[in-house]
């Protein structure tokens, strides 16, 4: 869906109770919880549901049980709603989330991940040697003055979170940020101490980076399903050759959630749902640009209000894209498809030129609010083949994209001869595949 993003929370966002109606209500969100049962061999469903909130903030259990939840309400949306989004961001722990939802990373290596993570993050921070703490009503300016005034070489205060314009986030030493907390409480600041459990995004987690660093080296990383925007950049990844470098650098540096709103506000994006717990994300959303509309996606609810909200959107957009959909699944298609060729020069001329080629069809149909021609798609569908030709894709693995294109857009009868006659027997292969 153009105008939608999905975002995911990080944690503050936990909550005892947390995913009862989903795993009570969907066979797909209690599969998820007992998949990360099996790999973790702990009860994170009873956790989430009935555990005690001092055992759910302990960020070695918050974070896997974060991420369950999110992942299952995804799959429920998936389920529910048969629509993607043009964009995703997760704020902290939530972009594994997104990266997981958009097949960068499988469910099986977040989960293990993200236990790494919180204990790493736990190992870092002494008992009480840090402090977090909400700063609203001053503009961020200010706080780094403050920051910077109380901080030396060795012990700090700094801006861990920006997430919209006058509600920041400090991180750090806990004298520190206790000393930066009373100067902006006399400035006018409200200060709200955060219910954490170590100081994150702040140079304290360095050392945890360095392993997790370590950690995200052992794991392999797929393609993207759709844009993903990094905490550090605010800008979506490039590829995910970006993964192991972003999530490293995540670990003590702000998260620029401002900046991440606004960028989405400037691709058009004006719709956002929040895939997991509460709504801290979905006001977030609200603080930083008064135009978007967010809804929270956990409870039964909201998953009714989301279904209403959307349904005509939806039903509007299936409408004039059942065609439109060759080539935008031709676009799906050329970036959740592995690639096995490293020669840069080819992947450039092969996949990046094709893929650029196929985007400017696209750009072309938005822009006309048009249909696309047969010579459109049937252009589309030959890059499409090029680019999987360069990436060295399987034959049966290209059979099998476009028959899921041609069979999700409805065109067998309009495409499947010059497909079989034109595609799938090109470089001399007599495939001998029916694609209807």
């Amino acid at each position: 869906m153009k105008n939608l993003a999905l975002i995911f929370p990080g944690q503050g966002s936990q909550y005892v109770g947390m995913g009862k109606e989903l795993v009570e209500h969907y066979d797909t969100a209690r599969s998820v919880f007992e998949e990360a049962n099996d790999v973790l061999k702990m009860d994170i469903k009873k956790l989430c549901v009935e555990g005690d909130m001092q055992e759910l903030t302990k960020t070695e259990y918050t974070q896997p049980a974060l991420l369950t939840l999110s992942v299952a309400a995804y799959r429920v949306f998936e389920e529910e709603m048969g629509i993607q989004p043009a964009y995703a961001a997760g704020h902290s722990l939530g972009e594994f989330s997104a990266l997981t939802c958009a097949g960068v990373i499988s469910f099986t290596d977040a989960i293990q991940l993200v236990r790494k993570r919180g204990l790493f993050m736990k190992e870092a921070s002494e008992k009480g040697s840090g402090l977090m703490c909400a700063v609203i009503g001053l503009d961020k300016k200010e706080i780094e003055d403050v920051c910077n005034q109380v901080s030396s070489t060795d012990y700090f205060a700094v801006i861990s979170n920006y997430n919209a314009p006058e509600q920041i986030v400090i991180s750090g030493h806990r004298q520190e940020v206790q000393k930066a907390a009373d100067l902006l409480k006399k400035k006018g600041a409200r200060i709200s101490v955060l219910k954490v459990s170590a100081p994150f995004h702040s140079p304290l987690m360095k050392t945890a980076a360095i392993k997790l660093q370590l950690e995200l080296n052992k794991y392999n990383y797929g393609t993207f399903k759709w844009p993903i925007l990094s905490n550090v950049t605010a800008q979506p990844y490039s590829n995910s050759k970006d993964v192991i470098g972003n999530l490293t650098t995540q670990m003590f540096s702000p998260v620029k959630w401002d900046e991440s709103v606004l960028y989405l506000s400037q691709q058009g994006i004006n719709t956002a749902i929040e895939v997991g717990p509460k709504k801290i994300l979905t006001n977030l959303m609200r603080y930083n640009d008064s135009q978007f509309i967010s809804y929270p996606f956990e409870k039964l609810v909201d998953i009714q209000k989301v279904k209403e909200e959307l349904e005509a959107d939806i039903e509007k957009e299936k409408s004039n894209t059942i065609v439109k959909n060759v080539v935008t699944k031709c676009l799906a298609a050329a970036v959740c498809t592995r690639n096995r060729n490293w020669d840069q020069t080819l992947y450039e001329e092969g996949v990046i030129k094709p893929y650029q080629k196929i985007q400017q069809i696209q750009d072309e149909l938005d822009e006309s609010g048009e249909l696309p021609s047969l010579n459109q798609m049937s252009e589309a569908l030959l890059l499409l083949k090029t680019i999987f030709d360069t990436k060295g894709t399987s034959m049966e693995e290209q059979q099998e994209r476009f028959h899921e294109i041609l069979q999700d857009s409805e065109t067998e009868s309009l495409l499947n001869e010059f497909v079989q006659s034109s595609i799938l027997r090109l470089g001399g292969e007599n495939v001998g595949f029916q694609l209807n």
